[in-house]
């Protein structure tokens, strides 16, 4: 009896005194392909741009991140960051920013947990002091936000989960945000553009969870107007 073959075969094996009427055995599907050093690039590479402004630099930061595809059009298909590119008209931190994203590079394509970067990176102080950027967050060096961008990628992927507040949290911060600004500015006399650059009360402080100027304190509670972390609980 003749058997037609249309799977891609992936082993063999020589049976003896086996009878036409014997079932055919399915060999066992290929292994999902994982991240590792030994893909070669493709061809094409999905990529994504991010502007950085910083206070300690004149011009803007471009920083590329490219993705690969691994086994695509399955139901393992997933979205994994290959190299990064970091390119800006300024040349004073050319040197190791090259010599950082070779690095960073390195460590994509040899697979595995690569999240413990955005830590690493993120530790990084400047030993002259951080800045806050828009939004009034703290970064503590220009590597810092280098690695606050990765992990905003990591999360755009999928490869880093979402911390989403719920939508009754975010109301209850917005209504203590609306009534601290009434108790403290009533003739909510605010300049647009500093309110543009920084959502929070002037007078807040900085908060240890997510390094954002938006703690508050009301009725003896420390309070993060950005990410709902408070001292009560």
């Amino acid at each position: 009896m003749a058997v037609k073959i249309e799977k891609k075969i992936v082993g063999y094996q020589v049976l003896k005194n086996a009878s036409p009427e014997m079932e055919v055995v399915e060999a066992p599907a290929p292994k999902p392909q994982e991240m590792n050093e030994f893909i070669e690039r493709p061809d094409f590479l999905l990529g994504s741009t991010y502007k950085v402004k910083t206070p300690v630099s004149e011009h803007s930061l471009y920083i590329t991140i490219n993705d690969i595809i691994l086994n695509p059009d399955t139901d393992h298909e997933v979205r994994r960051p290959y190299e990064v590119f970091i390119n800006s008209k300024s040349m004073e931190h050319f040197q190791w920013v090259i010599a950082l994203t070779r690095v960073i590079s390195a460590v994509f394509r040899k697979g595995g947990d690569i999240t413990f970067l955005v830590e690493e990176l993120s530790s990084v102080y400047d030993p002259n002091g951080g800045y806050y950027k828009k939004g009034g967050v703290f970064m503590p060096s220009l590597v810092a936000e280098i690695g606050a961008v990765i992990e905003k990628h990591m999360k755009v992927i999928g490869l880093i989960e979402h911390d989403e507040m719920s939508e009754s949290t975010k109301k209850i911060l917005a209504e203590k945000k609306a009534e601290f600004e009434a108790a403290h500015n009533p003739a909510g006399k605010q300049d647009e553009e500093a309110k543009e650059s920084n959502p929070f009360p002037d007078n807040a402080t900085l908060c240890k969870k997510c390094s954002t100027k938006a703690v508050i304190v009301m009725d003896g509670c420390q309070t993060c107007l950005n990410c709902g972390d408070s001292k009560c609980g």
